[in-house]
């Protein structure tokens, strides 16, 4: 059995050398690499070890004998418990720096062709960095000694709620949403869903807001299909809340951490908010995937859109398409726009959104990139150019092979995880020369980054 270099509750001085993938500082202790959350480049602190293995260790802070200049006080209350930011506690302009710098540790473990020559662009940040999320998913349930209900997030691997009242990185009035729709489930005793006992109804609450519309859409989200006090909660919302237009429900009966399930039913009002990017109205219903936030949204696909370079006569494939958001961006500049998702409710709003914008050069279809894209080849449809802008998994490796296989004269790949970014590329630049990587900020306070690759081929 390896030995571990440190024992558990063991405290230690440590120099932190920089920020890893969560944003957590990372320091070596006789060549054995620490992780430390909260601790930040070039401060020396005394940590204790949380868990020991013979290759890493992560301690806690204890504390900090030399500051960072750019350490801050996090503004928010619950910061340290809820988990769901990394980075309140340094500056913005660190922060944009970090998630450059990010993208550069993953270059250089993947080590793409000529990665060393890239060029790699100052990250786009926002002016206000806080209070852009357009949608609060907060998880229910019972404190057993208030009997009252509260809503909010899982403290970081754990299925212990961190209550919440005022999100600040959420868009401000789906916290008043939130809080209201919280007082009304107390209000009249309904039965929140116990995940141990496997009892109760009312498991979560999505409350959605377009943020050019200002329309609102609250989603109950249920162990059942039934819905106790229906039309009491309807009434009391159209009151209180004027702005929330749509209330749907959604079943999830299945014990999984998937927080909706497929039966998604319709309470009142309409079945779906419009919200608007770059002159794009689209529709959101309830299992829409839509970026959280629309205006470094607007932001990305420009930089998307420019790094395209697209003319008038040239077609487009827009993989992984949802709702058709940067599809219909570029439409008006492209001869042809085909896009395809595996969710049968994006592809219909993709098909409804360019009707209702008067496109007919553009073609959506329910189906992976992996298996359209060839189908599309052999049926004699040659894309000029390619945006992708897959899940955190990255590429699928069949669509890599595709892409190899048949490269399209541009790509842009828009990417939220630098490291599988880093993995694809490695395959693509085979194929493709890299031009730049522009990253940009999406989620300020936490460590995702978003970058937009341009890719010519050789």
């Amino acid at each position: 059995m390896m030995t571990t270099i440190v024992k558990l509750g063991q405290t230690i001085p440590l120099k932190i050398k920089r920020l890893g993938i969560n944003g957590e500082g990372i320091g070596y202790y006789k060549r054995l690499i620490i992780f430390v959350p909260n601790a930040l480049p070039k401060e020396e602190v005394q940590v204790k070890i949380t868990k020991a293995t013979p290759k890493f260790a992560e301690a806690s802070l204890v504390k900090i004998f030399k500051q960072s200049k750019e350490r801050v006080v996090p503004p928010c209350t619950v910061y340290d418990s809820c988990g769901g930011c990394q980075l309140q506690h340094l500056s913005y302009n660190a922060q944009l720096d970090f998630k450059r710098d990010l993208l550069k540790q993953s270059l250089e473990k993947f080590k793409p062709e000529n990665y060393q020559s890239y060029e790699l662009r100052p990250t786009l940040g926002m002016d206000d960095p806080w209070h852009y999320r357009n949608k609060a998913q907060f998880q229910l349930r019972l404190n057993t000694q208030t009997k009252r209900v509260e809503a909010g997030l899982y403290r970081a691997d754990s299925h212990e709620l961190v209550p919440i009242d005022d999100c600040l990185v959420q868009e401000e009035q789906t916290t008043v949403v939130m809080n209201t729709i919280v007082q009304l489930l107390n209000k009249y005793e309904l039965p929140i869903y116990d995940e141990r006992k496997n009892s109760g109804i009312f498991r979560t609450i999505m409350v959605r807001i377009g943020i050019q519309t200002q329309e609102i859409q609250v989603v109950f989200i249920t162990s059942t299909q039934k819905f106790p006090q229906k039309n009491a909660l309807v009434r009391e919302i159209n009151q209180r809340l004027p702005k929330v237009v749509s209330i749907m429900q959604n079943v999830q009966s299945k014990k999984t951490s998937l927080v909706m399930g497929d039966d998604t039913r319709h309470i009142w009002g309409k079945e779906a908010v419009e919200e608007q990017i770059n002159q794009v109205v689209f529709d959101l219903s309830a299992r829409a995937f839509f970026q959280l936030n629309p205006q470094q949204t607007s932001v990305l696909y420009e930089e998307g859109i420019k790094a395209l370079e697209l003319n008038k006569d040239e077609t487009v494939v827009d993989a992984y398409c949802g709702v058709g958001t940067i599809g219909l961006s570029i439409a008006h500049l492209a001869k042809e726009v085909r896009g395809m998702d595996t969710i049968e409710q994006a592809i219909s709003n993709a098909k409804e959104n360019a009707q209702r914008l008067g496109y007919s050069n553009t073609h959506y279809e329910v189906g992976t990139a992996e298996e359209l894209l060839p189908k599309w080849l052999n049926e004699g449809f040659r894309p000029d150019a390619i945006i992708v802008d897959p899940p955190r998994t990255g590429l699928d490796s069949k669509l890599v092979l595709a892409l190899k296989k048949q490269p399209p004269k541009k790509m842009v790949y828009i990417s939220c995880n630098v490291s599988t970014l880093a993995r694809d590329l490695k395959e693509l630049a085979t194929v493709f020369h890299v031009d730049y990587l522009q990253s940009v900020d999406m989620f300020p306070q936490t460590a995702r980054c978003e970058v937009v690759v341009k890719l010519t081929k050789k």
